[in-house]
C-alpha cells in the first residue's frame, strides 16, 4: 500500500507527542516506530492506561477504557502527511504505534 514510508503526526495543541513512521500495514490498522516529541510526558500516562483497560475484555473495563480513550481524543490529535483526520483509534506503547483512521467522522449513540 501507499503508507510505507510515511510519516504521521500526532500533537497536543500546537505541541508534538510524536512522530510515527510507518512500516507496516494491516487494513484498516497502520503501526509504526512512534519517536515521542516534547509532549509525550504530558499524555504517556493516558495511553498506557487505556491499553491496560483494553486488555479486559468486560463491561465495567470497557465503559473505563471508553473514558480513558475519550480523553486522549480530548487532548491529541493525530495528521496524515496530508493533513488532520477527523477521527482515529490510536495506540502507543514504548516505541511502537498502531492506529485506524476515519476522513470522517464517526457517528456516535
Amino acid at each position: 500500500m501507499g503508507f510505507m514510508g510515511e510519516v504521521w503526526q500526532v500533537r497536543t495543541g500546537k505541541e508534538p507527542v510524536g512522530e510515527i513512521l510507518i512500516d507496516d500495514t494491516d487494513f484498516p490498522w497502520l503501526s509504526g516506530r512512534f519517536t515521542a516529541g516534547p509532549a509525550f510526558e504530558d499524555v504517556r500516562e493516558l495511553f498506557a492506561r487505556e491499553l491496560a483497560l483494553i486488555e479486559r475484555d468486560d463491561e465495567e473495563h470497557r465503559q473505563k477504557w471508553e473514558t480513558a480513550y475519550d480523553e486522549i481524543t480530548r487532548r491529541v490529535s493525530l495528521s496524515s502527511p496530508g493533513g488532520p483526520v477527523p477521527e482515529f483509534l490510536l495506540h502507543i506503547e514504548g516505541d511502537r504505534a498502531w492506529f485506524r483512521w476515519s476522513d470522517e467522522p464517526f457517528e456516535h449513540a
